[in-house]
């Protein structure tokens, strides 16, 4: 892959003529993947693809488009020249942009960081065995995932990453009131452990038994709560959508803008970072930027910094810092917390140091200060009036708005957002010029996995770096 990647760069940049540059950047990945329904193979596949990106910029004027790459060698040439001769044309009757911001000096770097796969046959055989006579839904991708940028300055930046995800429920079943009812999980890593996917393959069966509790009216107020790994990844996943942008922040349209303008603050046991050197996100930007191994942005509670483009960096005078444009996270890490484990409490076997919390420790009664001194509130700003507390003046209330618009359920029938923003600056699926879908095969789960990565929580004590697709897993 790379170096078809460099050899495609080359040719394009030798299509260049006057005082011309070009930027050309790469996504791709090769993987299995297989759909679980039943705790059966429902589908099962593997899937190669590659896209091109070019950039050409002349006289503060800039046009790009994608190309799916085929990688043979004449096919790719008389796209490529055909993609540079259209912009060229093109390029006179756009408006300069006065935003452009582009990398001119030379930071080249070559990462390849090889895992532990498993054999596609191996994987399926250890999810079918763990989860036998269970109703387990799930989908597990694996194989090494490629970017690339090149520019006719003379930078080449190259990625490569191993890893694998699967994600899984484990439905209850039963009477009508208890068949929606699942337990769901996550196990990604650059190494395969079937021992460990059997085990928390095995945990998420166990825990069934507590959403087979009768349900119980609970009064509003104010109580103590366990929040499972899977539901910090969603939380934490909710900052990538303007919380953490430099952007929102300097337009004062950032979720956590109290926090950030210092007339509140959340628990100091909070710190959160983007952290590329432990994640999958390559160490450059479209741009040529190279990407700080760490960037702060929540630490002890107070705000500490923000992702900012290129773009966002000339707007506002800022120092860019590798965020993409969307000024999402790309490889968040959320410190871990005090909460006892399994292996805290001497029942972990010898291997396995970290366990699931012990929730039933968190059931008892708390005492919490009152609602008004509470800075989650202050921070996000909504509240409502609760008429039937009478004791209470008011009772927060949080309805954060899902930005993403997913269909409900644990594993609900994919779709493909409108606006899929979170995907134009990685694969190139909408190809940026025409709007249009870029062609591509059906594996929209696969390749969410690569270029949506979670937060890696150590919190959770995933054991690994975990990741999300950027579309919900089917149920049927």
């Amino acid at each position: 892959m790379k170096q078809r990647f460099f050899e495609l760069a080359d040719y394009a940049i030798g299509q260049l003529r006057g005082t011309e540059t070009l930027l050309a950047n790469f996504a791709g990945e090769t993987s299995d993947f297989a759909r679980f329904n039943h705790a059966r193979v429902r589908q099962a596949g593997s899937v190669t693809q590659a896209y091109l990106r070019l950039t050409l910029i002349d006289r503060g004027r800039r046009l790009h488009t994608t190309l799916a790459a085929s990688f043979d060698q004449p096919s790719d040439h008389d796209a490529i020249r055909a993609a540079v001769g259209t912009m060229r044309s093109e390029l006179p009757s756009l408006p300069a942009d006065p935003l452009l911001l582009y990398a001119t000096e030379v930071n080249s770097s070559n990462l390849e960081r090889r895992g532990r796969l498993p054999d596609a046959t191996e994987a399926v055989d250890c999810v079918i065995a763990a989860a036998a006579g269970a109703d387990l839904v799930g989908i597990f991708a694996s194989g090494p995932v490629f970017r690339g940028f090149a520019n006719s300055l003379g930078q080449r930046n190259w990625h490569r990453v191993d890893s694998f995800q699967l994600d899984w429920s484990v439905y209850l079943g039963g009477d009508q009131d208890a068949k929606d009812k699942a337990v769901k999980s996550t196990y990604a890593s650059e190494t395969w452990n079937a021992q460990e996917v059997a085990r928390r393959i095995q945990s998420a069966r166990d825990q069934l038994k507590f959403l087979a509790v009768n349900p119980r009216a609970i009064e509003p107020g104010q109580y103590r709560a366990y929040l499972t790994p899977a539901a910090m990844d969603e939380l934490t996943g909710l900052l990538s959508w303007d919380g953490v942008s430099g952007r929102s922040q300097r337009t004062r349209q950032s979720s956590l803008q109290k926090l950030v303008d210092g007339e509140a603050a959340l628990s100091p046991m909070i710190t959160l970072r983007e952290n590329t050197t432990e994640g999958l996100a390559p160490s450059f930007d479209d741009s040529g930027f190279p990407r700080p191994p760490q960037v702060a942005l929540i630490k002890d509670g107070a705000h500490a910094g923000a992702l900012v483009s290129a773009r966002t960096a000339k707007e506002y005078g800022l120092v860019a810092n590798g965020a993409c444009d969307e000024e999402s996270m790309q490889s968040a890490d959320l410190d871990g917390g005090t909460l006892p484990s399994v292996g805290d409490a001497g029942h972990a076997r010898s291997g396995h140091p970290g366990r699931e919390p012990l929730v039933p420790e968190l059931l008892g009664p708390v005492l919490v200060p009152d609602h008004r001194d509470d800075p989650l509130c202050d921070v996000l700003g909504r509240k409502r009036t609760d008429r039937r507390a009478a004791e209470r003046d008011a009772v927060r209330r949080f309805a954060l708005p899902d930005a993403r618009q997913r269909t409900a359920g644990s594993h609900a029938r994919a779709r493909v957002d409108p606006e899929p923003q979170h995907l134009r600056a990685t694969l190139g699926r909408i190809d940026p010029g025409t709007g249009r879908a870029a062609l591509q095969p059906d594996a929209d789960a696969v390749v969410g996995r690569r270029y949506g990565p979670a937060p890696r929580l150590r919190a959770a004590r995933f054991g690994g770096l975990a990741r999300r697709s950027a579309q919900r897993r089917s149920a049927t």
